[in-house]
């Protein structure tokens, strides 16, 4: 006997609510995540903006500390870089003006090439020094790394420069073909 796949009852306006609270209360929501997740439950389209209304009113929900919040655990966690961050809470559907003022603002005081050095430190911990970054081939694969990790690729070069066996390697070095934003 094969199981069907069950769909959840739609919700009502107050149940809405309800679901909203429990899902805030789990983890932070961007107002566009939520909104996503209540439509999927919503038995009427117009209770969603209602509740989303009652929620950003009640200061249950609120983009902006959502991506401060965001930003600074990236930061402070994962060190990622600006560009890993921003598109992150993209993902989280924070509007794009908000997320790169965000995120500009949590890293203004942030050196990113220390930060790139950290994170090279930290990713490479096991791996012998003496040996790092030795050819071509290693470079850009770390290159291609930090990229994902949100850093830029002039900081990128300038970090390389100092952990990579044979330095001059990097004069020349054309960075791989960086993966777009989307």
């Amino acid at each position: 006997m094969s199981m069907k796949e069950r769909r959840p009852r739609p919700l009502d306006a107050a149940s809405l609510w309800d679901y909203a609270l429990k899902a805030l209360g789990a983890r932070a929501h961007s107002t566009g995540e939520l909104t996503e997740k209540l439509r999927r439950r919503a038995a009427r389209a117009g209770d969603v903006e209602e509740v989303v209304a009652r929620l950003k009113q009640s200061g249950y929900l609120d983009d902006k500390r959502y991506a401060e919040s965001y930003a600074a655990s990236r930061l402070a966690g994962e060190k990622f870089g600006r560009t890993r961050v921003i598109r992150d809470l993209r993902q989280h559907r924070v509007a794009p003006a908000l997320a790169e003022k965000t995120v500009g603002k949590v890293y203004r005081d942030v050196d990113e090439v220390a930060l790139i050095e950290e994170w090279i430190r930290r990713k490479y911990r096991t791996a012998d020094r003496e040996g790092l970054f030795a050819d071509r081939n290693d470079l850009a694969a770390a290159y291609r790394r930090l990229v994902r990790a949100g850093f830029r690729g002039g900081q990128i070069i300038n970090a390389l420069k100092r952990f990579a066996k044979n330095p001059d390697l990097l004069d020349g070095f054309e960075p791989p073909e960086e993966e777009s934003e989307e």
